[in-house]
């Protein structure tokens, strides 16, 4: 059989039989092994042309043979052009049907176009059109027009779309990614370059380094706004470490070796640094997040923005279906862009407003994205100062009730995971990214006070004045002329809206993360009592008892939140037990506690922390304290529970016997915490020995002598390199608990202590028998 391998021709004659079947298979195979025929035009055009027909191959392959052709250096690329316009027009018909709802035909072809695009060599031949004046030595080479580049660029984004393994062989050739950056300085070509650089990148294996970018800092300056926005998404995925699953679910014993393995800053860490070096940078990204839109009339609104998204791939296809509007508006001079008629217009007509609104919603999504990412960075401090002085949060509280949070019913809301990758509209994306950046705001500075208006600042300072305790810090360096305008601040507009959600709307969980930021650190009375005056408390004590809530995402988020909330605030419990004021109330609040310690141990923290503090105090009540410690201590109902002895130790058994160091994640390592706060606190009042021996005998009753103790003990351990690590933060421990960390680290010494003959030593409550019977766990 004659072969299609070298120079030798193709078979002819009673022998094409064949070989016809094999031409597929030739070009399968010289892909793989780089030997053979490296694309269509290598083979006669007889051939093609016979084989078209039974292949269904449409004629791509003849076409693909006459672009080449016509695309040589110097000549005239308008015959180019010609027939790459053919070859767009079957693609894009291809691409559409994968993007909408119609994907079974090009699904269940054999060869579809795309495929055969690229098996004859199409998408090589593009990439090398494109790339050409870069590569060339001649002083003169034909000019390719800005058509021609956009068709290029279309034809590519259609074969990633549709044909598997493209996009990766694209990503895997770095000099062409970064040649398609130098493409988005044309306006004209923009669109189409940002698309594919966005679908590349999406699966490039080794994400890219900015600083390779040439002129970053001036391409990135030469943006308009709307090219500034799109470019976001492209940013999101190079700031961004890479997603190797759900955060909370990776082990810590993992992270830890990884960390180890990476002393140096990831390509993500370095990319930030890159954009924060780019002057204006972030100042042109408030102004994005925070611009004003055109608002929408009409009841069929929210409807008409669900029309659009569920076929709407992105913000870029959005941008091209803009223009589209825009040029036909230009053309046309007999409709009318009064608004009223907008309104009562068929669907179709009313297209352009609502499109705005959906346009402005996604840009804002991507926009909040890279500045949420920003400022959970190394560089959180610098990029602080500048959200700050560029007033993010004051803009975006001019937007809240216009846009960000729109009063329309709730049933238009859908309950969704938390995860931000979700795909989901553009109406709940915004909300989450709007959430997650206050929570990133706020957690652990002193910028949070932004997000209070001048009248509500005063009101702090009374708080703390009639308490006769001292202003926070914070509180007192707060730039007035940064702070949110309007009658609310941000965070009360924000408490408004969270109690209209519905029980189990994804939104709460959102909602509440946001809020406990704003109280985490160091406790401070005064914004307490600033959300306790509005009454946050009752409102988490209903979603908690009475709202028949059963989301677990919620629920935990609740309990942290209350946990923050109540912490050292005598009011605070004075308030919880006139709300709890029956037995079943208090029962039912217990069960949502016990059903996932995981999920409430920080509220359990609270009320021992808590419980502590009152019961330290003595007749020298603070001021602040507005009823008696002794009144509460007796009367409260959760805390007269926690004081009993057999209740904290039932926790204590709980919160160590679900964990082990094999399991611990950032999401429950907040057990072992609240394990070793239970016992601190026992330290202090010279009770440790009796709690290790409840614990001892704990395992003797359940017949697992030294397991749960042995359990602890490398627990400890763990915690002993995961804490004193240079790196680690360990403020955030001491502000929550008010216990030195000097405390933490000595109690975890004393607990781990190899003196049998030490009381408060974990190895003096085993048995010989039972010693480390997990010795292994921590060795390398």
């Amino acid at each position: 059989m004659a072969t299609l391998l070298g120079s030798e021709s193709p078979c002819t004659g009673g022998k094409r039989r064949h070989c016809n079947g094999n031409v597929v298979t030739k070009f399968t195979a010289s892909k793989i092994t780089g030997q053979g025929f490296s694309r269509g035009t290598q083979l006669p055009g007889g051939l093609l042309q016979e084989r078209d027909k039974r292949a269904k191959w449409h004629g791509i392959p003849t076409l693909l043979q006459r672009l080449y052709e016509s695309s040589h250096p110097n000549s005239d690329l308008s015959h180019a052009h010609s027939f790459l316009k053919v070859l767009s027009s079957q693609l894009s018909m291809e691409a559409m049907s994968f993007v909408t709802e119609d994907r079974k035909t090009a699904q269940e072809s054999t060869f579809p176009n795309t495929y055969t695009f690229d098996l004859f060599g199409g998408v090589n031949l593009l990439v090398e059109l494109l790339m050409r004046p870069t590569l060339t030595m001649q002083k003169k080479t034909a000019t390719m027009n800005d058509d021609l580049v956009k068709d290029c660029l279309s034809v590519l984004y259609n074969c990633c779309i549709c044909t598997e393994g493209v996009t990766k062989s694209l990503a895997a050739r770095d000099d062409f990614v970064l040649f398609l950056f130098t493409l988005m300085t044309n306006k004209k070509t923009f669109l189409q370059t940002a698309t594919l650089i966005e679908d590349i990148l999406g699966v490039k294996k080794e994400m890219i380094q900015l600083e390779g970018i040439p002129n970053l800092s001036g391409l990135v300056q030469s943006f308009d706004q709307q090219q500034l926005a799109n470019f976001c998404r492209i940013l999101s995925v190079t700031i961004s470490e890479p997603d190797v699953g759900n955060d909370d679910k990776h082990t810590l014993l993992a992270k830890n070796a990884q960390q180890k393995s990476n002393a140096s800053p990831s390509r993500a860490e370095v990319n930030q640094v890159t954009l924060l070096n780019i002057t204006g940078f972030i100042e042109r990204l408030c102004k994005l997040a925070t611009r004003k839109v055109s608002e929408a009339t009409g009841a069929n609104f929210l409807q008409e923005l669900e029309d659009w998204y569920t076929w709407l791939d992105n913000a870029l296809v959005l941008d091209a279906l803009m223009q589209m509007a825009t040029e036909e508006a230009e053309q046309s001079s007999t409709e009318s862009s009064d608004e009223s008629s907008l309104a009562t217009s068929p669907l179709r007509h009313r297209l352009p407003q609502s499109m705005k609104i959906v346009h402005e919603i996604m840009y804002k999504v991507e926009v909040l994205y890279v500045l949420c990412v920003l400022l959970m960075g190394r560089q959180r401090n610098q990029v602080h100062k500048m959200l700050a002085e560029f007033r993010l949060i004051p803009g975006l509280n001019n937007l809240f009730d216009k846009l960000i949070w729109r009063k329309y019913t709730a049933s238009n809301h859908v309950v969704h995971g938390q995860n931000e990758n979700c795909d989901c509209s553009p109406e709940i994306s915004f909300k989450i990214q709007f959430l997650r950046l206050l929570q990133s705001f706020s957690d652990h500075h002193e910028n949070k006070y932004l997000l209070l208006n001048s009248q509500e600042l005063n009101e702090l300072s009374a708080i703390s004045m009639k308490a006769n305790i001292p202003e926070v810090e914070a509180l007192v360096n707060t730039d007035r002329s940064l702070v949110c305008d309007g009658k609310k601040g941000l965070l009360t507009r924000l408490l408004t809206v969270m109690k209209r959600e519905p029980p189990d709307s994804s939104f709460r969980f959102w909602q509440a993360r946001a809020v406990e930021s704003f109280l985490r650190g160091a406790t401070s009375y005064a914004d307490q009592m600033f959300l306790l005056k509005r009454g946050l408390l009752e409102h988490i004590l209903f979603c908690i008892i009475d709202s028949g809530c059963t989301s677990r995402d919620v629920l935990q988020s609740y309990f942290d939140l209350l946990g923050e909330l109540m912490k050292f605030n005598i009011d605070a419990f004075k308030r919880f037990n006139k709300y709890v004021n029956t037995p079943e109330k208090f029962q039912t609040f217990l069960t949502q506690i016990n059903s996932s310690l995981v999920d409430s141990n920080m509220l359990v923290r609270c009320i021992v922390l808590s419980l502590d503090r009152f019961e330290s105090q003595t007749e020298d009540v603070k001021v602040f304290y507005i009823f008696p410690v002794v009144e509460v201590l007796s009367e409260c109902c959760l805390l007269s529970y926690m004081a009993r002895v057999e209740n904290r130790l039932a926790f204590l058994f709980r919160l160590i016997n679900i964990i082990n160091v094999q399991t611990l994640t950032q999401e429950n390592v907040s057990c072992l915490n609240t394990s070793l706060v239970i016992l601190m606190l026992a330290r202090r009042k010279a009770k440790l020995p009796f709690y290790l021996n409840a614990l001892r005998e704990k395992e003797y009753a359940e017949k697992y002598p030294g397991c749960l103790l042995n359990n602890f003990h490398n627990l400890l351990r763990f915690w002993q390199r995961h804490y004193l690590n240079k790196d680690k933060d360990s403020t955030c421990l001491e502000n929550s608990s008010c216990i030195p960390f000097s405390y933490w680290k000595e109690t975890v010494s004393v607990l781990l202590g190899s003196d049998r003959t030490s009381l408060c030593a974990i190895a003096s409550y085993i048995d010989e028998p039972y010693m480390d019977l997990d010795r292994d766990l921590l060795e390398d």
